[in-house]
């Protein structure tokens, strides 16, 4: 398609803006590495929301919901709606501890925790594996997905697409630290949220649609409106529902969802004024990823399947279209090639502030590793504050064209997706219970991440061979995953020795206080399953509004007020 002027000047209008911004901030991150990666520790809970809600809103994001969509209906989406679970979890019982830790990286939490060699080995060696390799499969595929986006909307190749958002994205992340990351995160949020509205409705009233009435009742599309899943269905009701709340959200570990927090959602805590901005920011994360914003995504995920009911309607429309990426996630940019101009350009703007935001993050948060948990703990400990950010903004630029080399080997959002969880799958319940439970050690987390890592990588090749050794269902081999590591890392813990007693009543005083490790443990399991029912309350009032089922919706609402108020009411027992 072509776009017209309006839509390059409202395009490159963006890219200036950001580029301004980051040279305007430039000058006080680069002072050193508190303002490059933690922007003072002064910044207040609703930027810090803000700023993951944006984050988890990546280029690839809608292109994931669409293929889940398209694949098994709106129920399809359970596979990662069960991950608020995670999320809640982090909000009532981690987010304060992070906060007080007052450490610099989530990796720095090692040494707090562990004693001796070992300790130091699996912080450097941790800040290699996530930093590096998982950063850099996470970033693959939304690389992978603003390609796609470029190819359909722009006609462009996947080297030039990634070649030129690269260098703009590389330009103001290295520049402005984790302060500019947080500014452009406001304005890429506020920009993704109404381009992504307003598409949805314009395409809702397109003469192939004919309104939302229509979209409901059409044959194709009615039997995927179902937000639970087909309980007489085996394979849907595993997949979609028993998995996830069985085993998933709380054995996996997967960007953004980490069990106990971690990543850039704990960067973002460690940033915040105090425990309580930490805290309020986690929850505003989750009520606005998990109720406000999947809606207008599931509606486009319908409507492409009356316009391009299956993958060949795609392949013929798009015939420029690179083989390696044919998939149902590209349905979502197909659908908005039926824009007009202008709103075209915002929605493409809203596309690539998703794109910018999630890389620039990951791209401050894996060099933060790269510099405080292995350059400047192990390579030159003597380094000064000015040669750490010099290596940060290096390692930013060696991030970003690892990243997009490897998306190469990729084809679609929910691949990564997958991968992501089977890397981390087995490693959760050792994030949940290290703060609490005594006798894990060092060992525990290197046992755990090496296990997971390669039986992932095993699963992964296997399906890629076009002679595979086996074939399994996706869940079947996230269940062994789970399982095999789990009780590795558990065997390896018993067996081995726990740290030392003067680093763990170090540790408890640090982040608890004198006050016992359970303290009002019973009002946060409260306020846990509070925040669980009233941000799925949100959710399904929501959709059951679009449906036109009134009655279910206010019931919904009136739970989701009722679990909102009793919150209020016990928050001063949490705090």
């Amino acid at each position: 398609m072509h776009l017209a002027t309006l839509d390059w000047v409202l395009i490159l209008s963006f890219f200036a803006i950001f580029l301004i911004i980051g040279l305007v901030v430039a000058k006080k991150s680069g002072k050193n590495t508190q303002e490059f990666f933690l922007s003072g520790r002064n910044m207040p809970w609703w930027l810090l929301g803000i700023s993951m809600v944006a984050t988890t809103f990546a280029a690839d994001t809608p292109g994931l919901v669409t293929e889940l969509v398209r694949k098994n209906g709106v129920s399809g989406n359970w596979v990662w709606w069960a991950m608020l679970l995670t999320g809640m979890l982090t909000v009532f019982f981690y987010a304060k501890l992070w906060r007080k830790s007052g450490i610099l990286t989530d990796l720095e939490f090692y040494e707090l925790r562990y004693s001796g060699k070992a300790a130091k080995f699996l912080r450097g060696f941790r800040a290699l594996y996530l930093g590096v390799i998982f950063n850099i499969i996470t970033m693959a595929g939304v690389c992978l997905a603003g390609a796609k986006i470029a190819n359909i909307l722009l006609g462009i190749s996947q080297e030039e697409a990634l070649l030129y958002s690269s260098i703009i994205v590389v330009i103001y992340s290295s520049l402005g630290g984790l302060k500019g990351v947080l500014i452009t995160d406001l304005i890429q949020f506020v920009i993704a949220m109404v381009g992504s509205i307003w598409a949805t409705v314009y395409i809702l009233n397109l003469p192939e649609i004919g309104g939302l009435s229509n979209l409901l009742e059409n044959e194709q599309v009615a039997t995927k409106l179902n937000i639970l899943p087909d309980f007489s269905n085996t394979e849907m009701l595993i997949t979609l529902f028993i998995i996830p709340f069985a085993v998933q959200w709380w054995s996996t570990w997967y960007p953004g969802a980490e069990p106990g927090g971690g990543g850039y959602i704990a960067q973002r805590m460690l940033a915040a004024k105090n425990e309580k901005h930490a805290t309020w920011a986690t929850l505003f994360f989750n009520f606005a990823h998990y109720a406000v914003r999947p809606w207008p995504w599931i509606l486009v995920g319908l409507a492409s399947i009356v316009v391009f009911p299956n993958l060949e309607s795609i392949v013929s429309a798009f015939p420029n279209l690179n083989a390696e990426m044919h998939g149902h996630d590209v349905a979502y940019v197909a659908m908005m090639t039926y824009l007009p101009a202008g709103l075209i350009g915002l929605v493409l703007i809203s596309l690539i502030a998703a794109f910018m935001s999630t890389i620039s993050t990951q791209l401050n948060w894996g060099s933060s590793y790269v510099v405080n948990d292995f350059y400047g703990r192990f390579v030159n400990p003597d380094a000064s504050e000015k040669q750490k950010v010099l290596v940060g903004r290096i390692s930013t630029v060696v991030l970003m064209a690892s990243a997009a080399l490897f998306s190469f080997y990729l084809q679609s959002a929910k691949d990564v997706f997958d991968l992501l969880l089977q890397i981390g799958a087995g490693t959760g319940l050792l994030f949940i219970l290290r703060w609490f439970w005594s006798r894990i050690n060092p060992y525990s987390e290197i046992a755990a991440m090496s296990i997971s890592f390669l039986i992932a990588i095993f699963f992964f090749i296997n399906g890629k061979l076009d002679n595979p050794f086996f074939e399994l269902a996706g869940y079947w081999q996230l269940t062994i995953g789970v399982v095999v590591t789990t009780i590795g890392w558990i065997l390896v813990t018993l067996v081995t020795r726990p740290t030392d007693k003067d680093t763990l009543e170090s540790f408890k005083s640090l982040v608890f206080g004198k006050k016992s490790k359970f303290y009002n443990f019973n009002y946060k399991i409260l306020a846990f399953f509070l925040g669980i029912i009233g941000t799925y309350s949100v959710l399904f009032a929501t959709g059951y509004f679009i449906y036109g089922n009134l009655a279910t919706a206010t019931l919904l609402s009136i739970a989701a007020a009722l679990c909102c108020i009793v919150l209020i009411k016990i928050w001063k027992r949490i705090d």
